[in-house]
């Protein structure tokens, strides 16, 4: 994107005036591992959100969470304004935020518009934008990471303030196979099922859901990127990093916890996915 690299590992935040795009202008697909909100104006292109269009004619906003697919098509070289905000998950561990952000609707393959605003609205986001620029691009000092994330939360609370008054006044089309999935995962996971049982699989999802297997992970895959199992697998990954961050049980307990057999088997996994030991990813937060 022709981009300097980040003035912070786990966050950045770039005008879109200074993405570069291709000469050439073809269609694009997107999936990233970090949540992303988006303030443009002047956008020319279409957007699909997983495999729906979205609606971006007159929206000035778009939330993404990790891994959903969002793609462009345009019929000229993309130029815009506005505000690309990103960041990763690990960044939020040790909020409220960590737990919280999945709550906000708008970061949902239900949603396929983008948040549209009045200008006394626009200029609102636009602030808390321009304030977490001023402490991005700042020395970073012990209190950097709250000031961000007290922005960020202000921000989307913001954003489910104006999002709610659009839902009431727009017609809002819902993804009914995801929305499914998500909540089958989450109560599987709030459940004894997954100490007692281990983590779903395929089948059982399919089965719940009434629809093959193989029918399953080939619509996941192409709306989102990922197979059933790669869900589930990342479901794990998540519960695990929020044991890992915010209480004292040891990654046994933790493993035993999430259904595995073997402690080993869990340290596997979560090394595979994150490039680091469930050890290792805890003391970094010591």
């Amino acid at each position: 994107m022709g981009l300097p690299k980040p003035a912070h590992p786990l966050i950045s935040l770039v005008p879109f005036e200074e993405i570069q795009y291709p000469a050439k202008a073809a269609p694009t697909a997107l999936r990233n591992n970090f949540y992303s909100i988006a303030l443009k104006r002047n956008f020319t292109g279409k957007l699909r959100y997983g495999q729906q269009a979205y609606d971006f004619d007159e929206g000035v906003m778009v939330f993404m969470a990790p891994g959903q697919v969002l793609s462009y098509e345009t019929e000229a070289p993309l130029r815009h304004a506005g505000w690309l905000l990103m960041i990763h998950p690990d960044f939020l561990w040790h909020a409220p935020l960590a737990k919280s952000i999945r709550q906000y609707p708008f970061f949902s393959y239900a949603v396929h518009e983008a948040l549209h605003l009045s200008e006394k609205e626009e200029r609102q986001m636009t602030g808390i934008m321009q304030h977490i620029a001023q402490e991005y691009h700042a020395n970073l000092d012990a209190f950097s990471q709250r000031v961000i994330l007290a922005q960020l939360e202000l921000l989307l609370t913001y954003s489910e303030r104006f999002y709610q008054r659009q839902f009431l006044t727009r017609r809002i089309a819902h993804h009914r196979l995801l929305e499914r999935l998500e909540d089958l995962l989450t109560t599987y996971f709030a459940s004894e099922a997954l100490a007692r049982q281990g983590p779903p699989t395929v089948q059982y999802i399919a089965d719940r859901l009434h629809v093959s297997p193989n029918y399953l992970s080939v619509l996941l895959k192409t709306l989102t990127g990922q197979s059933t199992q790669q869900h589930v697998q990342a479901k794990l990954i998540e519960q695990a990093k929020q044991q890992l961050s915010t209480t004292e049980l040891s990654v046994s307990e933790i493993a035993y916890a999430l259904g595995f057999e073997h402690s080993q088997s869990f340290s596997k996994l979560f090394k595979t996915k994150t490039a680091l030991s469930p050890g290792a990813f805890r003391n970094a937060f010591n």
